[in-house]
């Protein structure tokens, strides 16, 4: 394969030799857009080399949308994204663009094929024997992984235009309020769930804001209970209903957390437990052992820790919520009692303080009265000069 690069007006492009066309006898030449750069448009024609030599190359018009998700744009986002998320991509693909859109030649595919595609998805896109649509948060997200996509695709020259960014996709509905515990119902549920198996999970869940994941990828050696805090680096995850344990998706995940005083006796407590167990069962007790294991010394699976909070509070005459809800307890919990909301932040591994803010601006409202209250008492108290 014979390719140059050429500048027209102020971009660059790589233009690659397809052979000749038999009709006329003429050298076929494409043009693909490189950037605004000459070093941009070489790295184009690099990869469209690369293609060409592993067999991989096909004109623009002959490469389908579905072709184009599986065989190129799939394979490079499984070694840049977690377990999950690759999965989830995977099954999106399969299970509802391949179907309906797959066969759309990438060149032709236009945004009213987007925006039917997605109106299709809120009709009649569930996979389930009873039917419906998919909410418009999770078509929304169908629309981002598929803007991303063609993103890549533009950038790399495959397509010119990124058709997803002129699809209007659907309007998410306002995020209904948000269902927490207050401190007192927190206390019962921890004192009702202390002789379960998993009740020290759940008071370290409650405790400390973290993921179910991270719970459960925390071992002995992540936990340093002399200075009351443990180290979060890495989660179970479910892929496919199988468990996988990573690292945490981002850098503001992987963090310190601090721990109460009564978290670490629990905690020393809860060692102790399972210290007993092993020399019960002849097993050895490792410090890079996990702090919640299944009696094979593996993982719990996630699900099963959801399973088991549902099915305490089916019995129990507490609110229902999510497990997940705990976390956003403890957030509440902590911004009500007046902790700065950068230190929430951190706390959680959020991205940064105006995530949180977002997140938990229900909150907000009662700490603006708070915060009225106390300037007027310090602007007319006798102290004020």
């Amino acid at each position: 394969m014979r390719g140059h690069v050429a500048k027209k007006g102020n971009r660059y492009y790589a233009v690659v030799y397809e052979g000749t066309d038999p009709a006329t006898g003429k050298e076929r030449r494409r043009w693909y857009q490189g950037g605004a750069t000459r070093r941009e448009a070489e790295r184009v024609l690099t990869e469209l080399v690369k293609r060409m030599h592993d067999g991989d190359y096909r004109s623009p018009e002959r490469i389908t949308l579905g072709d184009y998700l599986v065989e190129r744009w799939l394979p490079v986002r499984k070694t840049q994204v977690g377990h999950s998320t690759y999965a989830s991509y995977r099954q999106t693909i399969n299970s509802h663009v391949l179907p309906r859109i797959g066969m759309i030649p990438l060149q032709r595919l236009t945004p009213e094929d987007l925006e039917g595609f997605y109106a299709d998805l809120l009709t009649e896109g569930r996979l389930n024997g009873g039917g419906g649509g998919l909410s418009p948060k999770t078509v929304r997200n169908i629309h981002g992984m598929l803007h991303k996509a063609l993103a890549d695709a533009c950038r790399k020259g495959t397509v010119q235009r990124n058709v997803a960014g002129l699809a209007d996709p659907p309007r998410v509905r306002r995020r209904s309020a948000m269902t927490v515990w207050d401190a007192a119902q927190l206390r019962q549920f921890l004192a009702e769930i202390e002789d379960h198996p998993l009740g020290t999970a759940f008071h370290l869940a409650a405790h400390t804001g973290m993921r179910r994941g991270e719970v459960l990828g925390l071992q002995w050696s992540d936990v340093d209970l002399d200075a009351a805090r443990l180290s979060v680096h890495q989660a179970v995850t479910n892929v496919a209903y199988e468990k996988r344990l990573g690292d945490v998706k981002t850098e503001t995940g992987r963090r310190m957390v601090d721990l109460d005083a009564r978290t670490v006796d629990v905690l020393r407590a809860w060692r102790k437990t399972q210290i007993a167990e092993h020399q019960l069962t002849g097993r050895r007790w490792s410090e890079d052992g996990f702090v919640f294991a299944r009696p094979d010394g593996e993982p719990i699976h996630p699900d099963y820790v959801s399973q088991c909070f549902e099915r305490h509070l089916a019995k129990s005459s507490l609110p229902r919520i999510r497990l997940h809800d705990l976390r956003h307890t403890h957030a509440t919990i902590l911004l009500k009692a007046g902790v700065p909301v950068k230190v929430v932040s951190e706390r959680l591994g959020h991205s940064s303080p105006a995530f949180t803010m977002t997140v938990y601006q229900h909150v907000l409202p009662g700490m603006q009265a708070e915060a009225a209250r106390v300037f007027g008492e310090a602007m007319f108290s006798e102290k004020a000069t």
